[in-house]
């Protein structure tokens, strides 16, 4: 993976993890957390977004995929504040 390819993953994983903390308004978690949460989220909302034959489409690959990543981060942290208690 080249330099600029792993700045966009962490870039769009911090927005994605940053999104996703505001709408189910986690604690603030600093940038490390937002990467983390915004990383697993796409994985996550790429997997269910693909199983429910959904596409998102916001007109540009980026905002796609910040879409995608928050989608999944927030099911990432509603599943873990039910496991959590």
């Amino acid at each position: 993976m080249e330099k600029r390819e792993l700045l966009i993953m962490l870039v769009i994983g911090a927005l994605s993890g940053w999104l996703a903390s505001f709408v189910v308004g986690s604690p603030r978690w600093g940038l490390v957390g937002y990467i983390v949460a915004g990383i697993i989220g796409g994985v996550v909302g790429g997997w269910m977004l693909d199983a429910a034959k959904i596409r998102v489409n916001l007109g540009h690959p980026m905002a796609n995929a910040v879409a995608q990543g928050a989608i999944g981060a927030i099911a990432v942290i509603i599943v873990a504040r039910i496991i959590a208690g």
